[in-house]
């Protein structure tokens, strides 16, 4: 134990505090195989404890009344009582992180597992390093084991070398991605296009920047028609863009007034559709919104998602906005999101291509066509803001 705090206070200084000790058994290959008993101290520079130790009142000495153990720069000697206290301000600070830790063990032995048949034989450095890159960037570990698999059972050369892994892992994981392209227009016939979505996903902004480059930047003539008359903030929020942006606008509450609204404006280049959020697991309501969407006409539904949600919440969304027959997916919101791992399952689960990204609330500036090289390095941290 002595060794232990030496190293401690080599490592990270004098004012390190100890926050937990324990004897543990050091397997070999990821705890596989059986190993020697070593000291486990758990300790930080940044963590700040308060000193228990009692102050002496010096009531017939003035001079020494604000007098305290802390104004020595000198470390005090470690004491058991000092340890116990620790191990309860750990139990107080890092709650989850024990378990975090046994899960993440638990996941390196099944890989380790599952490879026994490879040629590497365990689980080297690079390749655990490549894994846990993966688990920081969200991607669920079960999905991170598979494509570490794969990228093991490739056996080319290059094994060792940590960035010509990544990228063969990026090209991996663009595979399994599709890209949309923009919305198609094409002057002399009306493109109509519908966004749908869970509610709170950023629709109406994102129709905002379509219209505004279509209109600003490509000088197209584009028309707007809501149905969320459920939310009148956001049908005032469309009539000022579209004020700001000079077009026209009409609001539907009904699949007859869509059709109606629809064929009135015929005459221009793009046609763009907000409609009301809806909860994935409100199906009465997206069956009305498919109702809408069929009157329409849409020649293009774009499924709408923000990339804070996670992978299950995003998976869900996918089935069950399928009755509207969402033909793409525009994620949104990545200036919000912590990582984007969270978004690879669905894209490889739905087989729907990406149409647009959109990074922020500036229109028309913050949206972009997405392009799956892109997305990926944006995943592994690899690529600026939008």
């Amino acid at each position: 134990m002595s060794d232990a705090l030496a190293l401690v206070r080599r490592e990270l200084g004098p004012d390190a505090t100890v926050l937990h000790t324990r004897e543990v058994s050091i397997g070999r290959l990821f705890g596989l195989l059986s190993g020697q008993r070593q000291i486990e101290v758990t300790a930080s520079r940044d963590v700040n404890i308060p000193s228990r130790l009692l102050q002496k009142e010096h009531s017939q000495d003035a001079p020494f009344e604000s007098f305290s153990l802390q104004t020595y720069s000198r470390p005090q000697p470690a004491t058991p009582s000092m340890f116990l206290q620790s191990a309860r301000q750990q139990q107080e600070l890092l709650p989850d992180v024990n378990e975090k830790l046994a899960d993440l063990q638990t996941m390196v032995k099944e890989l380790c597992r599952r490879s026994k048949g490879s040629k590497a034989g365990d689980l080297s450095e690079v390749f655990f390093g490549l894994f846990t890159k993966l688990i920081h960037a969200d991607v669920n570990e079960e999905l991170a084991q598979e494509l570490v698999e794969r990228l093991r059972r490739e056996g080319r050369a290059g094994q060792s070398d940590p960035l010509a892994l990544q990228a063969r892992m990026a090209r991996m994981i663009e595979a399994d991605m599709r890209a949309a392209g923009p919305i198609t227009v094409t002057p002399g016939q009306c493109r109509v296009a519908a966004l749908v979505g869970p509610t709170g996903v950023g629709k109406t902004t994102t129709i905002a920047k379509l219209a505004a480059n279509f209109r600003l930047k490509e000088k197209r003539r584009v028309g707007l028609i809501t149905v969320d008359s459920y939310r009148i903030a956001a049908v005032e929020q469309l009539r000022m863009y579209a004020n700001i942006i000079d077009l026209p606008v009409k609001v539907v509450s009904t699949p007859n007034e869509m059709r109606e609204a629809v064929s009135q404006m015929s005459d221009l280049d793009l046609v763009l559709i907000d409609t009301a959020g809806r909860s994935p697991k409100d199906e009465v309501h997206l069956h009305e919104l498919k109702t809408f969407v069929n009157e329409a006409r849409a020649d293009e539904v774009h499924l709408v998602l923000s990339s804070v949600a996670d992978s299950h919440a995003l998976e869900q969304a996918v089935e069950r906005f399928g009755v509207v027959g969402p033909m793409a997916l525009i994620l949104t919101k990545l200036d919000e999101a912590h990582s984007l791992g969270n978004v690879l399952p669905v894209l490889r689960s739905s087989r729907l291509p990406l149409s647009y990204l959109t990074n922020g609330q500036n229109v028309p500036d913050d949206i972009e066509v997405a392009d799956p090289p892109r997305l990926v390095n944006l995943i592994f941290g690899l690529d600026g803001a939008l």
